[in-house]
């Protein structure tokens, strides 16, 4: 049996260049060794206000990129999760399952809750649809970046307190995260991860953003002290600058070194932006392509809602079956 692969991304904000290397691009080149089924998960997304017609927008823009980037839709699914109401039905199966402790100890919801005046029971309850997402599908691997390593962990326990309480019911997920370019700073604070919520107009390279602004953001990149590259004492600017590089490129460490030491900032930021602009311009014709016809968009999200439904809801008949809730009779 081939094993399931399962990954997301929040449709809130623009795509940029770190949910290319540390997500999208990886699910590209994995796809066709698994079972692919990739969300966009638009449930998550509101755990935040969301402007209603952005988010709409947002929604069939990313679906535009999952093709442009190389997401084949004869082979994997791309499902927009609100589509397929299993996703919240097991969420509320599976909090009844989890500690409140549990909950409470995720980094990311203190991170996000200091940052809230008032805070939203969605986003504690957060981690727990994460988790009946993977669940759901019973998936085998998890490709993931840093950040969300924690949330995994989670989906994991949670399968095993409710294997332990009912029987085994949920796959064991397993993750994986990208050697190269898993987690690419914001070019204006490169000691924050790049974000698609960030207001910087320095802060990140968007997916779909015209070359001359791609060079204009990457010209203004924060480095250090120095004024050329030394793999030494280079400071956490100049390695988020050669990590985009290298990863774009594939390029060992010996090469990097190679090629770069004692290169002067302005020719790294020239190269880095060169390799970027040539990477992501294939992509945005694609983009162009496909998103000429609304009516492609709309029928590939169709046909990865109508395929996985009957495994997500196979799961959650389970499960109901499994806690002793009342099922229709077979």
């Amino acid at each position: 049996m081939i094993p399931r692969v399962l990954s997301g991304i929040q449709p809130s904000g623009n795509l940029h260049i770190g949910n290319y290397l540390g997500a999208l691009g990886n699910w590209v080149k994995m796809q066709h060794q698994f079972e692919s089924i990739f969300c966009i998960v638009d449930l998550h997304a509101i755990t935040v206000y969301q402007k209603p017609e952005e988010l709409r927008t947002s929604i069939r823009e990313m679906a535009g990129i999952f093709l442009a980037a190389g997401i084949d839709p004869k082979h994997s699914r791309i499902v927009v999760q609100s589509t397929v109401p299993a996703h919240s039905e097991l969420a509320w199966l599976l909090t009844c399952v989890t500690p409140m402790g549990w909950l409470e100890r995720m980094t990311q919801f203190k991170a996000k809750a200091a940052a809230q005046e008032s805070v939203g029971d969605g986003l504690f309850q957060y981690p727990v649809l994460m988790a009946a997402d993977i669940l759901l599908y019973q998936a085998n691997l998890v490709p993931v970046g840093e950040d969300q390593m924690q949330h995994v962990e989670l989906a994991r326990d949670i399968a095993q307190r409710f294997n332990s309480l009912y029987g085994e019911t949920f796959v064991m997920p397993a993750t994986k995260i990208a050697e190269v370019g898993a987690r690419i700073m914001g070019l204006d604070d490169p000691t924050s991860k790049m974000s698609k919520s960030a207001t910087g107009a320095g802060h990140r390279v968007g997916l779909l953003d015209p070359p001359e602004k791609i060079k204009k953001t990457i010209m203004k990149a924060t480095t250090d002290s120095n004024s050329a590259v030394d793999f030494e004492t280079m400071g956490p600017g100049v390695r988020n600058l050669l990590s985009i590089f290298q990863a774009f490129s594939g390029w060992t460490n010996e090469q990097m070194r190679q090629h770069f030491a004692g290169l002067r900032y302005g020719d790294l930021k020239k190269q880095v932006a060169e390799m970027t602009i040539s990477h992501l311009e294939p992509m945005q014709t694609r983009y162009r392509e496909i998103t000429a016809d609304p009516t492609y968009l709309d029928r590939i999200l169709q046909e990865g809602a109508d395929i996985v439904t009957p495994i997500a809801n196979s799961t959650v008949e389970l499960v109901k079956e499994r806690m002793g809730i009342y099922t229709k009779a077979r």
